[in-house]
């Protein structure tokens, strides 16, 4: 069994912002797998699917980023998911936008969703895609902008991401993560 988390806020307010982007990737994954997100379980929405013989699940906690790892670790727990098995899908300030780095470990960074998810699986080693979404390049407080929509041009290469995202989580369904880190970190 795969898990495969997006983080994101709920709401048509937070549709398509650079904090969603986790959201979004889950989205396109769920349209290249003829996923239904449609069931609810632990403040989270989720999908599932047989790939390759493989039980995979979609989810999008819906408890706010700020308090991902209140959905993840419930649902993980009864659906019996090793740590292994979980991939986190999440926007990344440091990272310009269209490009995408897996990990297999790390702090949060700044991250309040990552931060969350550290605190409710009591380590920081779990498989992660950081997801770009850049820095302002004026004095635009951090908050507004994640939580803005990019612009149009800024929107190509986000949405560039996202599909990177999806080809790197469609890899990684038949291959060991650190793999696909070798392949999708160039």
């Amino acid at each position: 069994m795969k898990l495969i988390v997006g983080l994101g806020n709920p709401g048509k307010q937070f549709d398509h912002t650079r904090h969603n982007i986790g959201f979004d990737s889950i989205d396109e994954l769920a349209k290249q797998f003829d996923v239904s997100l449609n069931k609810q379980k632990y403040n989270g929405l989720y999908g599932e699917a047989i790939i390759d013989g493989e039980k995979v699940f979609l989810l999008k906690p819906l408890t706010y980023m700020n308090l991902s790892g209140e959905c993840v670790r419930p649902f993980m727990d009864f659906f019996k998911i090793d740590i292994h098995d979980l991939v986190i899908l999440y926007d990344d300030l440091d990272i310009p936008p269209g490009k995408i780095r897996l990990r297999q470990k790390g702090s949060a960074g700044g991250h309040n969703g990552i931060k969350s998810l550290i605190h409710h699986l009591g380590t920081q080693e779990f498989n992660r895609v950081r997801i770009g979404v850049g820095r302002p390049i004026n004095a635009e407080p951090i908050v507004k902008y994640v939580l803005n929509r990019a612009s149009s041009d800024e929107q190509i290469h986000l949405n560039d991401a996202v599909k990177k995202t999806a080809k790197a989580m469609e890899s990684w369904l038949s291959k060991p993560f650190i793999e696909v880190m070798n392949v999708f970190n160039r």
